[in-house]
């Protein structure tokens, strides 16, 4: 059959699948007959799959997990910058838990998983701007296409439902580098993230996946895509080196899978009225939030083995007074409901919990009411699977604006990640233009500080 046909076949057929279908169509396809399966990790893991908590634009550490009484003290000196004023945290500092972690008042729930906490108070990274430091973060280079951490980790250890993806990304920005963030680069494309929605227009109370149900009935579906299939393995045989023909014969059966089970995952409304307030859903300041908190629960409860939850607008070069706490407030009660929620489900023993961003902020103003980047020092932190709750790790300087003790750089952090996993990251490799690459490249190591 001519090529010409096997391409309008194609588009026909995908009118069904929208976004899903093709979400994993890319360069390469997997090597492997089921590059979903679940994989042997390296050694026994700690976690066994991860939620990722994601706040775009640089939260300001020295406002929420990073006490500095040297600010309070020096509130309106002369800063580190010339011309620039020292300014004091927005919100009072206490010590939480029997661990007597110092958390902001601004995240009272978290607060109260302090016992939990492994908080990384030295990261730092050396990009200033956001769409490089938000593409380190998520790849671990700002310079070139790579992998992204749930696409590694997804092809490290496959996915626990052969009828959802591996790694699905939640209201991800679609600025910063956008689909780099969750993409697959050269690994083959299988392991990409799926979105659901983006950071612009994504409502956690309006979470759908665009075209789920096929225009016609499941069995008509069934027949056009064996047609693609034969059509492909036509094509395959004609040209046996085209790796991107298998891509696409596993992209639509995936797919076809999904329409199966996603909607059930996606239906809120199965939740109990007291797990919804739980997270916060219904209250209109947490609703959203929340929504994409207990979504994130529900797909990895389902076998999904990476989920990024996006949250945005922590970029506070100004009325950081009043956005911080609004931005705060958004994430506090949902972030602990999922704390809470996983642990009465006996889940966070092997879900590790991670919240950050790209950066964090100056101790000093910009403005009045602002502060600005600052990339040589912030807070991340994780929770269950494996971290050593109640831990402080590293630190910044005595005003916190850049980390001094055991620093910890975006290769470490995701060492870390894949060490609690079970996998080795000098192990974890993907030949590739005749070299073997990794997430961490030539650098990283494991920050045993943190690990339980």
């Amino acid at each position: 059959m001519p090529l010409l046909s096997r391409r309008a076949a194609l588009s026909s057929v995908s009118c069904g699948f929208g976004w899903l279908a093709f979400s994993a169509l890319a360069a390469r396809a997997a090597a492997a007959d089921k590059p979903l399966a679940p994989k042997q990790p390296h050694f026994t893991p700690r976690a066994k799959r991860v939620i990722f908590l994601c706040m775009s634009g640089g939260p300001s550490h020295v406002d929420t997990f990073d006490y500095k009484p040297r600010l309070v003290t020096d509130d309106g000196k002369p800063g580190s910058r010339p011309g620039s004023l020292w300014m004091a945290p927005k919100s009072e500092f206490k010590q939480r838990g029997k661990s007597g972690l110092w958390i902001s008042d601004f995240f009272p729930n978290v607060a109260q998983h302090a016992d939990e906490l492994a908080l990384l108070r030295s990261m730092q990274t050396d990009l200033p701007a956001h769409p490089q430091a938000f593409l380190r973060m998520h790849t671990g280079t700002s310079q070139f296409v790579r992998p992204s951490l749930g696409a590694w980790a997804t092809y490290g250890l496959g996915t626990e439902n052969e009828n959802l993806p591996g790694f699905i990304t939640i209201a991800p920005p679609n600025n910063v580098g956008g689909a780099q963030n969750y993409g697959s680069a050269f690994l083959p494309a299988i392991y990409q993230g799926t979105r659901i929605g983006t950071g612009n227009r994504f409502s956690g109370s309006q979470a759908q996946v665009k075209n789920l149900q096929p225009p016609g009935t499941p069995q008509a579906q069934r027949l056009e895509l064996d047609l693609i299939q034969s059509l492909n393995r036509e094509a395959l045989a004609r040209d046996p080196r085209n790796a991107e023909v298998e891509g696409v014969i596993e992209s639509f059966e995936l797919a076809f899978k999904m329409q199966s089970q996603m909607p059930t995952v996606l239906d809120l409304n199965k939740e109990s009225d007291a797990t919804k307030k739980l997270y916060g859903v219904g209250d209109r300041d947490t609703d959203d939030f929340g929504r994409k908190c207990l979504m994130a629960r529900r797909f990895i409860e389902a076998g999904v083995r990476f989920v990024e939850v996006g949250s945005g607008n922590w970029d506070h070069h100004f009325n950081l007074s009043t956005q911080l706490a609004r931005n705060c407030t958004s994430v506090d009660k949902p972030i602990a409901g999922l704390l809470t929620d996983l642990k009465q489900r006996g889940l966070l023993k092997d879900t590790l919990v991670i919240w950050g961003g790209e950066f964090g902020r100056t101790p000093y103003a910009q403005g009045n009411d602002g502060r600005d980047h600052n990339n040589k020092g912030f807070t991340l932190w994780m929770a269950g699977g494996g971290a050593k709750g109640g831990t402080s790790y590293g630190s910044t300087d005595d005003y916190g604006a850049e980390a001094v003790q055991d620093k910890v750089s975006i290769h470490d952090l995701h060492a870390t990640i894949l060490h609690l996993l079970g996998l080795n990251h000098e192990k974890l490799t993907f030949r590739y233009a005749g070299r073997d690459f990794r997430l961490t490249d030539v650098k990283g190591e494991v920050v045993k500080g943190v690990v339980g």
